[in-house]
């Protein structure tokens, strides 16, 4: 058995939900060495958050940030954190129905999602700043 991770710096996204496959991929090489196994992308934030969903019609992102803002909105009147701005109390919400971690199956050194999956960053802050991702692959 083969482990592998590796923590990665990405650069800052605006609000909204983004497709960070590639740059996952490019930042670690050594997903070829393994034939059957999982990959694990693990965001180290409490106001951004990892998702699997659509690759190709980047509307269906622009409909995401839509629906979880009417959803989640800001400055309702019974939040108590707001000391940060009227985005984080929804951000650390959005962030924990969407969760921190993503894990995908590798076969032939390969992500093995479907053809029209990727992995999104959803960045829920105005101005999140850099977010740090631990990724971590192993199998054989």
């Amino acid at each position: 058995m083969n482990f592998f991770q590796r923590q990665i710096k990405l650069k800052p996204y605006p609000r909204g939900f983004h497709l960070i496959t590639d740059e996952v991929l490019r930042a670690f090489p050594e997903i070829k060495q393994i034939n059957m196994g999982q990959l694990q992308v693990f965001i180290k934030h409490t106001s951004a958050s990892l998702t699997l969903n659509e690759n190709a019609d980047y509307t269906v992102r622009t409909d995401f940030e839509s629906h979880f803002n009417k959803m989640v909105p800001e400055n309702a009147p019974y939040y108590r954190h707001t000391y940060e701005g009227p985005d984080d109390m929804p951000a650390h919400i959005k962030a924990s129905l969407l969760g921190a971690s993503v894990e995908i199956p590798v076969s032939d050194g390969k992500l093995n999602l479907g053809i029209w999956q990727g992995i999104y960053l959803c960045e829920h802050r105005d101005f999140g700043g850099s977010r740090n991702l631990v990724i971590t692959v192993f199998g054989v």
